[in-house]
């Protein structure tokens, strides 16, 4: 049995920080969790040129990022769901095991940024309820989709006010914006405003408001990108030198250029100031081949060097008349920037997202008219329809 003066013995060293084998405690040893690891930039934001085009999402989405390899791009713009149609109750989700197989193959391409463009009819800055209401809910489904696809950014139009003011339809978009992305977990997703040609109530052909929209929500990811057609159909001369200086001059006087991650490359078939909205090949229209080497090459838009913004895209939504337009014109923007075919992404020989032989106007929406569904389907075996690029949307 052991004795009092034995215990007191044993238990000495324990009360004495002296002699104890364990260290004291102390306030500071308190246990706090682990710093956050630093968000690592993605692969592809590592100064090179990055030129995309809008890919088809026909047929299996990942099929989109093997058209944007064959056409010698190392980045992309696509759509999520069909830009022209409001979607049906439970078709709003890309399966996981399809976003996974996406988000797995862009991967292995290296394909980046990847920009997903929303649905035209979206309209945040409406003032009627019920069009309101269905844009920010489609606005939602957007962000959604983007997410699961690991999209970098999604690209949407600003709106038109439709009779109301421009502070209105400002503040209308922003509230869209806010109500849209509510309880959203964005993960690294940042919603671009496009500026606009300026066609009807269109909101965003002035870069003063695409700017009042960034700063009017800061605590959403914001970004700015820029259509060099919508741009010049606005009034910005960005065709000569002198006109694409006093334009960057403006740009970062408003919406900053750090702020602008995405340029649409885009040649006008309509003059300066039209106004209206119509896109042409690179070189092709009335901004012109010169103008484009120098805004490509231009310190400030560059995506490398000291003043450019490193991930920067050029993507391009120029028409496809004829089968090989999508593969020249990204060619011709891979040469612009000085890069030779040996330098740029390997493009496949006579692929193009329009086959040849295919003649016809754009896919409509199918009928719900089986009448006519039968006589289209008469026709088609005639002549079938081809496949274009985006197509010019009218701004509200």
């Amino acid at each position: 049995m052991v004795g009092l003066s034995q215990v007191a013995e044993l238990t000495e060293g324990m009360t004495d920080p002296e002699h104890s084998s364990e260290p004291a405690f102390d306030i500071s040893d308190e246990y706090r969790p682990e710093p956050a690891a630093p968000v690592r930039p993605p692969a592809w934001y590592d100064g090179s040129v990055r030129i995309g085009i809008h890919t088809s999402i026909a047929g299996d989405i990942v099929e989109s990022l093997e058209i944007a390899r064959k056409l010698g791009c190392n980045a992309l713009q696509i759509f999520s769901w069909s830009p022209r149609m409001w979607p049906r109750a439970g078709s709003i989700r890309i399966p996981e095991a399809d976003a996974a197989r996406f988000r797995e193959r862009r991967g292995q391409l290296g394909l980046g940024p990847l920009v997903i463009h929303d649905n035209y009819l979206i309209n945040l800055a409406s003032p009627e309820p019920v069009l309101r209401v269905r844009s920010i809910q489609a606005f939602r489904d957007e962000l959604v989709r983007a997410v699961a696809l690991g999209a970098d950014f999604l690209v949407a139009h600003p709106g038109a006010g439709r009779g109301g003011t421009i502070e209105q339809a400002i503040q209308e978009t922003v509230r869209g914006l806010r109500q849209a992305a509510r309880g959203i977990k964005l993960d690294g997703l940042r919603i671009l405003i496009e500026n606009t040609s300026g066609m009807g109530t269109s909101l965003g052909s002035r870069l003063e408001e695409i700017a009042a929209i960034l700063e009017a929500a800061p605590e959403l990811p914001l970004g700015a990108c820029l259509d060099t057609a919508h741009m010049f159909e606005a009034g910005y001369d960005i065709r000569s030198e002198a006109g694409l200086e006093r334009t960057l001059e403006i740009i970062e006087r408003t919406v900053g250029l750090r702020r602008v991650f995405v340029l649409h490359v885009n040649d006008s078939k309509t003059p300066l100031g039209s106004r209206v909205d119509r896109h042409a090949h690179i070189g092709k229209g009335k901004i012109g081949l010169e103008a484009f080497r120098r805004i490509l090459n231009h310190p400030l838009l560059a995506s490398s060097g000291s003043y450019g913004l490193h991930g920067r895209a050029f993507i391009l939504e120029t028409p496809i008349d004829a089968p090989g337009d999508d593969r020249r014109n990204v060619r011709t923007l891979w040469k612009l920037v000085g890069r030779s075919a040996q330098q740029a992404p390997r493009a496949e020989d006579g692929f193009s997202m329009l086959r040849a032989g295919k003649t016809g106007s754009r896919r409509r929406p199918a009928s719900r008219n089986p009448t006519a569904k039968r006589l289209r389907s008469s026709r088609a075996k005639k002549s079938k329809p081809k496949r274009r690029g985006p197509r010019e949307h009218r701004e509200r």
